[in-house]
């Protein structure tokens, strides 16, 4: 169970990043540069990784097993919430960066130790309701919900593309962001 905690503490601090714009450290355009550089960095070390065998310590306990011959989490979540800064303007980048890296973490503890591919309901509604609460923050309402909804679908199923988990690090700050951009940009003529 530490291995777990401290893989979601470590998953919490992205955080931080958005944490600096919201408390005016950094401009957003800073917070891009940070991000991009974040990404660079993940790309190279997944490269020493895969092609060259060259595997950092600190890299070497944040991987799981079945992470070991394709990009990591850690890379996939740098990727996904990276691009979705560089990509959204604060107002949808924030809310979905905050998803994966607070709303996944707390759905990760409740149901630890569990391999299952459609998450227990009451894992995603706590979820939903944190996802929720973000986006609340910095979305008009039907977004919010738009946004919490597919996050919580990304985070709960588990789908397999030929033998390969689709890891929610991936998909939900990118399924949050474009919903919650397609909410913002057409309203209700989507629905």
């Amino acid at each position: 169970m530490g291995r777990e905690i401290s893989r979601r503490l470590v998953h919490a601090s992205g955080s931080l990043i958005p944490a600096a714009y919201l408390l005016d450290i950094l401009s957003w355009n800073q917070v891009r540069l940070v991000l991009a550089m974040g990404i660079v960095l993940a790309l190279a070390i997944e490269a020493s990784r895969l092609l060259a065998g060259i595997e950092p310590p600190f890299i070497n306990r944040m991987i799981r097993s079945y992470e070991e011959e394709y990009l990591a989490g850690y890379a996939l979540y740098v990727l996904a919430g990276g691009g979705v800064g560089l990509v959204f303007e604060p107002n949808i980048a924030i809310p979905a960066i905050l998803m994966l890296t607070i709303g996944d973490p707390i759905s990760g503890l409740l149901s630890t130790g569990e391999l299952r591919r459609v998450k227990r309901p009451h894992v995603l509604l706590v979820m939903f309701v944190v996802c929720l609460a973000l986006g609340w923050w910095f979305l008009d309402p039907l977004a919010a919900v738009a946004a919490a909804f597919v996050a919580t679908i990304a985070d709960g199923v588990k789908p397999v593309i030929k033998g390969y988990v689709i890891d929610d690090n991936l998909t939900i700050p990118i399924g949050a962001a474009v919903s919650a951009y397609l909410v913002m940009a057409y309203g209700p003529t989507i629905l």
